[in-house]
């Protein structure tokens, strides 16, 4: 779909469903210590290796919008209905920007580590960034470099509850975080204390606050939205 092939892992059998997405330069794996904690708790995981990541299509060029837009049809090939999604890091961004894109597609939504522009993020990381682009060709790092440019006024058209989580070290400036949060409707912000970009991820602490946000957000009807 969308002229290219999405490989993905599928768990659980459960009654409600769950999108997992990745961050840059990451694959489905990432969440291995998401995904069992969310089939225990009656979810059905759907985590796709976004384009140029793990198995899927390889690309030479990234842009977000693409991206969400892969992910939006993935949801709509595979006949979900109003999935539970939580991407980290670049799949904090691609949740937000499909549901932008496409209300009404999500029940719930959850993001970590996501920022709304480059200048969001640490300058160390900037560096970083352009230090390795100035080596080589780097199309992951450029599009850390130029994207995204999410206007924090456009959030306001996602009205469906959000978390927004980070890292209390996070790559991403606190300030951008809570920007995220404040300009959603329905946001609700949450700092893992001593946790970094990823590690909260990693740990199984993130899979705990998506399932607590799930389970407060729970209608009688499986209805997320």
């Amino acid at each position: 779909m969308n002229g290219i092939r999405l490989c993905y892992a599928k768990a659980g059998e459960g009654s409600r469903d769950a999108v997992l997405v990745h961050g840059n330069g990451e694959d489905h794996r990432l969440f291995d210590r998401v995904i069992p904690r969310l089939v225990s708790a009656g979810f059905c995981v759907y985590a796709p290796d976004s384009r140029g990541h793990g198995e899927s299509t390889p690309v030479s060029e990234y842009h977000y919008a693409d991206m969400a837009e892969d992910i939006f049809r993935f949801i709509r090939c595979l006949g979900l209905k109003k999935p539970l999604l939580y991407g980290h890091s670049d799949g904090g961004i691609i949740g937000l920007l499909l549901e932008m894109s496409h209300p009404g597609t999500l029940g719930l939504l959850a993001v970590s580590g996501a920022n709304l522009c480059p200048e969001g993020l640490d300058r160390g990381l900037i560096a970083e960034l352009e230090e390795r682009v100035r080596k080589a060709p780097d199309p992951l790092a450029e599009l850390m470099l130029t994207e995204p440019h999410i206007d924090p006024a456009c959030l306001r058209t996602i009205r469906i509850p959000t978390l927004v989580m980070a890292g209390e070290w996070d790559l991403v400036l606190p300030r951008e975080t809570r920007r995220i949060a404040e300009s959603l409707p329905y946001g609700q912000l949450v700092t893992v204390k001593g946790a970094d970009h990823g590690s909260y991820v990693t740990d199984g602490t993130a899979a705990v606050r998506v399932l607590e946000f799930a389970l407060a957000h729970e209608k009688p009807e499986g209805d997320y939205s």
